[in-house]
């Protein structure tokens, strides 16, 4: 099932790439980049009631430039909060439900035969999927077939789709969220480790506390996106991002991020303790410090600072890391999960 808020149009060329948008001192862009995510959260909480944190994060993963996979039993409002993410944003919007019989061609859109009624010649024109948009709501992505799942590597990735041996790019910002459900196994196709590197984040989506509960109750409506009012343009997206991008970080900052990241592989050369060893199979790639710092300018920026500090690099450690571990059978057999290990390491590892 495929839902798009624009209808699938053909484009025989590529999508042409647009230019950056560059202002001259990227200080008085981040001067402006707080308040308005404030306003952006403030508008994202006449729909959504609490999961402050969670929409915090899937903020600094839209300037940082990347993607998340929201993890939570069904009826936890992540298809909502995504839906209510995209409207704020007034960017284009496209929703992909993910189900054992989707195609590739279903996600990254197919050639078809057109015949002009004039002359009655026929082409091959491409009809763009919905993967052609701005903001792409995966929905159940581990519901679908390994070769499904893969249609979306090359776009989060290099942001292009290859359809019959030409390459269209998609348009920028460009951004994946995907939704799992963590508690059902039955019907479902875990995403390999390439594809779960490909997320800069994986933000767990828990239950309201009691009074959140209550406000859902209160103000619950058939039609709640109806009250939102975009508060960015695409343009200034893109603003924000290049400015995010410049964001600088101090040489004792990366050197704390490098050394997290390794201390997460299980090697005999002493930069692990002895406990990854025991409950770590595989650690994380080089991909993960280079994650650790981009998120860290965004949350620095996103809070009104001009510089990234280990306190960022430790808060979201577990939202980069708890994807990327491979947990050996010991550490299933002693009920130690993935954030537990990242919490002891947070304990463990130095920040000067």
């Amino acid at each position: 099932m495929i839902e798009t808020e624009t209808p699938l149009a053909s484009v025989p060329p590529p999508v042409p790439v647009p230019p950056p948008i560059i202002d001259a001192d990227p200080a008085l862009v981040l001067e402006t980049l707080a308040p308005r995510v404030r306003l952006l959260q403030e508008e994202i909480a006449k729909v959504i009631v609490g999961q402050e944190d969670v929409i915090a994060a899937a903020l600094y993963a839209l300037f940082a430039r990347g993607h998340c996979l929201l993890v939570g039993v069904p009826g936890l409002a992540k298809t909502l909060l995504v839906h209510t993410l995209a409207r704020s944003l007034e960017l284009g919007f496209s929703r992909i439900q993910f189900t054992p019989d989707l195609m590739p061609s279903d996600i990254t859109g197919t050639e078809i035969l057109e015949e002009e009624a004039a002359t009655g010649h026929r082409r091959f024109v491409f009809a763009r999927g919905p993967v052609f948009a701005q903001v792409v709501l995966a929905d159940e992505i581990n519901r679908t077939p390994p070769k499904t799942q893969a249609a979306l590597l090359e776009a989060m990735q290099e942001k292009t789709v290859t359809v019959a041996g030409k390459t269209y790019r998609l348009e920028e910002p460009f951004m994946v969220l995907a939704t799992q459900n963590p508690i059902e196994q039955e019907g479902t196709y875990p995403l390999p480790e390439a594809q779960l590197d490909r997320f800069l984040f994986e933000l767990l989506v828990d239950y309201p506390t009691l009074e959140e509960e209550k406000r859902v109750v209160e103000q619950h409506s058939f039609s709640p996106l109806e009250k939102l009012q975009p508060v960015l343009t695409r343009d200034e997206v893109l603003r924000f991002r290049n400015a995010v991008a410049q964001v600088p970080a101090a040489p004792n900052v990366i050197d704390y991020a490098v050394r997290l990241v390794r201390a997460t592989r299980p090697s005999k050369d002493g930069e692990s303790p002895d406990y990854i060893k025991r409950w770590i199979r595989w650690g994380a790639s080089p991909r993960a410090s280079q994650y650790l710092i981009l998120a860290g300018r965004a949350r620095a920026a996103c809070q009104g600072r001009f510089n990234v500090a280990c306190e960022d690099v430790a808060a979201l450690a577990p939202l980069v890391l708890r994807h990327r571990l491979i947990r050996t059978f010991q550490a299933d057999a002693e009920g130690k999960t993935a954030d537990e290990i990242i919490a002891r390491l947070l304990e463990d590892v130095a920040r000067d």
